[in-house]
């Protein structure tokens, strides 16, 4: 049995009709994911008002649970729905009357409603909750028995594992022991057969070996003498005639075997040994706790013969390392599975993490945008089946922040990803101010990454993250082949179309209306997998850093590419990056006066970097385009002029996240902003303003 489903009506900020939650659970783990306020712990909270949890804390509705929407009105009523599938034969034995059947499956629904009596949450009675069964909570009402079996297990965020963890009255260790078969296994005390030996004292059960520790420390002297003290000494004088007031010194004084089996497993307390002394370590970290919490909850329910195995987690990565992460996921997914002796435990969290999204599988993770959740399953992308292969192979933790941004800038490069926060920033769109994430895929894998993100019905509702790709047009000007050298090009002698990889102008088309329709469609097709919240954004000739050099910025696009190729120089002490900048002068003064087109000036200043780090030579672009604003010889608006305009639209649509307005009080219907043609005039001017 485990959690299918959840409906939320009307609780917090999901509204009603379109605009109430509906999401989907996996059987073993599911993560919810996402950017603050987007309803990861309503999610959470809604469970454990319908289905209660284990602990002995109590989970009391407020009065601002119930949906306000953008108009001020209140909601009067609360509906929650889990549904409960996969049940056992036994399980819908025990459920028999709760069990509703449609062709021929037997689903459990838990039907929780909280309606308003009054409007004021003052007085005690102030709302009437009812929990049925039934798909619309037709069905009879769950008894206190039902609900217990269907209690979660619930690991709330900054939580104190320590305290959960210590010994006393149902502690968590207390309850996976006495989960344990033959737990009470063993021989009774008896105070006239003591044992003879060791042997014999094993052999006695636990409740047994108390006993056997009560009779004798019953018998030591200092106790002995303690107790004659305090009976003689204080309480004799204070006893009234016919009521005499005696002490006795003891523990676990319960009547029956199974109360002292409670009594003392509520003492036992579960600690850490040192790797190296095999000793208890005393006090452990939050990190280390944590773990053992989490440890024996899962042992607990997959222990237990009954009820539904459901452990809901907020933030596992508290206190835990990179590493420690990992290895929790991975523990997790193991926990979901069938093994010896216990059963499945499904996992329901929530997390804040790229290191910890990384490592769960695609498929598993659910990703909570604008009060919407949007299931990354299979049958819910437009992603293949072979792309989830690849993306489980090449889903970093470097790549996994996609899930937590308002804004993406996808990108096939190094040098991209250095250059574009720099370049943003300067034109007053700083991407960390505006919650945008830069994605660098390697140059592999550009529109797989894109397909996380779009629906395959987007009928549903849509992802609203502007994701932004950028991508090289990759087709040089026609005197480029020979300024670059490339292999068989002998002037205009060029090797077969079919026997290269690169191409040039002349390749689409002879005639000026052939080149037109040829780089048309060769654009298109870079972005035909376009859609919803994605962009593909092309560049406008050839490669970005040729880009920036025929738009304006080639003495500096130059310079960089000095400083790279002659970057251990610098680092050796044979020169300094001013004398290396006086010498880039020379160089790009006679590349200058070398070639007459801007077209073969640029090539040449791009065949630096078949030499020079492309990633080295951001570094030195930022560093440049900085000194003139420091100089005051560059500013926002100049430096917009001076950029590909495929870079300034990218970085415009990705930043446009942050401003995306809502229409309705539950922000499904969102406005995306619409990608420019980045053959058209810009749209946004002055931006530094």
């Amino acid at each position: 049995m485990y959690l299918s489903a959840l409906k939320i009506k009307n609780f917090r900020q999901f509204g009603h009709d379109n605009h109430a939650l509906n999401i989907q659970f996996n059987e073993g783990v599911t993560a919810l994911v996402g950017e603050n306020d987007a309803g990861k712990t309503a999610v959470i909270d809604a469970i454990r008002y319908v289905l209660q949890t284990r602990d002995a804390e109590y989970l009391r509705l407020q009065i601002e649970d119930f949906h306000i929407a953008n108009d001020g009105t209140q909601a009067e009523t609360i509906t929650l729905r889990c549904t409960l599938e996969g049940l056992s034969v036994a399980e819908l034995g025990a459920f028999a009357e709760y069990v509703t059947y449609t062709g021929g499956v037997g689903r459990l629904y838990v039907h929780w409603s909280a309606r308003r009596v009054v409007a004021s949450a003052s007085t005690r009675k102030w709302v009437d909750i009812s929990v049925r069964s039934g798909e619309n909570g037709e069905g009879p009402a769950l008894d206190v028995g039902v609900r217990q079996l269907l209690a979660t297990a619930y690991l709330k965020p900054l939580r104190d594992a320590e305290r959960e963890m210590s010994p006393g009255r149902n502690s968590r260790l207390s309850q996976v022991l006495s989960s344990f078969p033959n737990i009470e296994a063993g021989n009774s005390f008896d105070s006239a057969a003591l044992p003879v030996d060791l042997s014999d004292a094993e052999a006695l059960s636990i409740a047994g070996m108390g006993d056997l520790l009560r009779h004798l420390v019953n018998r030591h002297g200092a106790i002995v003498s303690a107790q004659k003290e305090i009976n003689e000494t204080y309480l004799r004088p204070l006893s009234l005639a016919g009521q005499p007031l005696t002490s006795s010194i003891g523990f676990g004084e319960a009547r029956t075997d199974p109360a002292k089996l409670k009594q003392i497993l509520e003492r036992l307390e579960l600690g850490l040994l040192d790797h190296a002394t095999g000793k208890a370590r005393g006090i452990y970290g939050l990190g280390s706790n944590n773990v053992l919490f989490m440890a024996c909850e899962l042992l607990l329910l997959g222990k237990e013969p009954d009820g539904l195995p459901l452990l809901l987690i907020e933030e596992p990565e508290a206190h835990l390392h990179p590493q420690r992460q990992l290895q929790l996921m991975e523990f997790l997914e193991a926990a979901a599975r069938p093994s010896a002796g216990l059963r499945p435990v499904q996992v329901i969290l929530t997390t804040h993490s790229p290191n910890l999204s990384s490592k769960i599988p695609l498929q598993n993770l659910v990703l909570m945008q604008r009060q919407q959740a949007f299931s990354l399953a299979q049958s819910q992308t437009c992603l293949a089946p072979d792309d989830y292969r690849f993306l489980s192979r090449f889903l970093d933790v470097t790549k996994a922040g996609l899930f937590f941004a308002k804004g993406l800038l996808v990108v096939e490069g190094d040098a991209e990803a250095i250059l574009l926060p720099s370049l943003a920033r300067r034109l007053g769109k700083d991407l960390t101010k505006h919650g945008v994430s830069i994605i660098n895929v390697g140059g592999v894998g550009l529109r797989r990454y894109s397909k996380i993100l779009q629906r395959k019905d987007a009928s549903k509702g849509e992802i609203t993250v502007p994701t932004a790709c950028i991508t090289d047009m990759d087709v040089m000007p026609d005197c480029a082949p020979e300024i670059m050298s490339l292999k068989g090009v002998k002037g205009s002698v060029w090797p077969d179309k079919a026997d290269r990889r690169w191409r040039a102008m002349k390749d689409f088309g002879i005639t000026p209306a052939d080149l037109e329709k040829g780089l048309k469609e060769h654009r298109d097709k870079r972005t035909e997998s376009d859609g919803q919240c994605v962009r593909t954004f092309v560049a406008d000739h050839w490669t970005l850093e040729y880009d920036l050099a025929f738009q304006g910025l080639s003495k500096e696009v130059h310079h960089a590419g000095y400083l790279a190729i002659n970057e251990d120089k610098i680092d050796e002490g044979k020169e300094t990056k001013d004398s290396l900048l006086k010498k880039a002068d020379t160089a790009f003064a006679k590349i200058q006066s070398t070639y007459t087109t801007e077209e073969a000036r640029c090539s040449a200043i791009y065949k630096l970097f078949k030499r020079a780090s492309k990633a080295i030579a951001a570094q030195h672009l930022i560093d440049l385009i900085d000194q003139r604003f420091e100089a005051r010889t560059l500013d926002a608006i100049t430096l917009r002029g001076l950029l590909p305009t495929y870079v300034v639209h990218a970085i415009e649509y990705a930043t446009g996240g942050s401003a995306l307005a809502t229409t309705s009080s539950s922000a499904h219907t969102v406005t995306v902003p619409t990608a420019p043609n980045p053959g058209s005039a810009d749209p946004v001017e002055e931006v530094a303003k």
